[in-house]
C-alpha cells in the first residue's frame, strides 16, 4: 500500500510539474507576443508604416527567435542588435519600412542580398510568393537556413555566397531588398529587376542614405533618396572594385 501511494504522490507530481512548464511557456509566448505588439504600435505605426499586411507580418515573426540568446531580452526593442561576425539584425521600424517600400501584393517574387539571421527574409516570405536569400558569411548563412526551415518558412530559398551578383538563375525578381550597405550601387543586382520592380538599399561608405529605384514598364531606371541610415558595409566582389 505504502509503494502504491508513494507511485500515486510520483505520478501526481510529474503531472504537475508537466502542467507548470506548459503554463510557463504559454505565458513566455504570450510575453513575446504582448512585446511584438508594442512594438509595431510604437516603433512602426507611430512613425508612419501603415500598409496592414506589413504590420500583420511585423506582429507574426518571432524576433526573438532570430537573435542569439544573449540578446533575446532585447529583441524587441528599438535598435538593431548584434548577431556576430560584425553583423547585426536591423532595427524592427528600419526592417518594416524598407519592406513597405517594396509594395508587395503576395505574388512577388523576392531578392534579399544579407540574409544575417533571417529575420528580414522571415517577414518577406509572408507577404511575397517566393523569397531568395543570400548570405556571404557562411556560418550565418547556414544557420539561417536551418532556423528558417525549423520555422517552416517553405517560400525561402538560401544562398551562401556573394550577394554583390544577385542571384541570375532565378532574375527577374519584382523586388531586390539589400540590408548591407554598398559604396555604390551594384549592377547585377539592378539588371536582375524586372519591369515594375522595386528595390530598396542603403548606399554609402561614411554617410548613408536608403535608395529606391523603380524600373519603369518601359525599362527606364529612376532612383530616389530616401531617409539617413547606418547599415554594416556590404562585402564582396562588386563592392571591393
Amino acid at each position: 500500500m505504502r509503494a502504491l501511494i508513494m507511485l500515486m504522490s510520483l505520478i501526481s507530481l510529474g503531472s504537475f510539474c508537466m502542467k507548470k512548464k506548459s503554463a510557463e511557456l504559454h505565458n513566455s509566448e504570450d510575453h513575446y507576443e504582448e512585446q511584438r505588439l508594442n512594438m509595431v504600435r510604437t516603433q512602426i505605426m507611430a512613425r508612419g508604416v501603415q500598409d496592414p499586411k506589413v504590420l500583420e507580418a511585423m506582429k507574426k515573426v518571432p524576433r526573438h527567435l532570430f537573435v542569439p540568446p544573449a540578446e533575446i531580452a532585447a529583441a524587441y526593442a528599438d535598435t538593431p542588435l548584434s548577431i556576430g561576425h560584425r553583423q547585426t539584425i536591423s532595427q524592427p521600424y528600419i526592417v518594416a519600412y524598407m519592406t513597405e517600400r517594396l509594395e508587395l501584393s503576395g505574388d512577388e517574387r523576392v531578392l534579399e542580398i544579407g540574409t544575417g539571421s533571417g529575420y528580414q527574409a522571415a517577414v518577406l516570405s509572408e507577404l511575397a510568393q517566393e523569397v531568395y536569400t543570400i548570405e556571404i558569411v557562411e556560418p550565418l548563412c547556414r544557420s539561417a537556413r536551418a532556423r528558417l526551415e525549423q520555422l517552416n518558412y517553405s517560400n525561402v530559398q538560401v544562398k551562401c555566397g556573394d550577394g554583390t551578383a544577385g542571384w541570375p538563375e532565378y532574375a527577374p525578381f519584382d523586388a531586390v531588398i539589400v540590408t548591407a550597405a554598398p559604396q555604390s550601387i551594384p549592377q547585377p543586382l539592378v539588371d536582375q529587376l524586372a519591369k515594375g520592380g522595386r528595390m530598396i538599399l542603403p548606399v554609402g561608405k561614411f554617410f548613408q542614405e536608403l535608395v529606391l529605384i523603380k524600373r519603369n514598364p518601359d525599362g527606364k531606371i529612376e532612383k530616389d533618396s530616401l531617409i539617413p541610415v547606418r547599415f554594416v558595409p556590404m562585402t564582396g566582389e562588386a563592392d571591393d572594385k
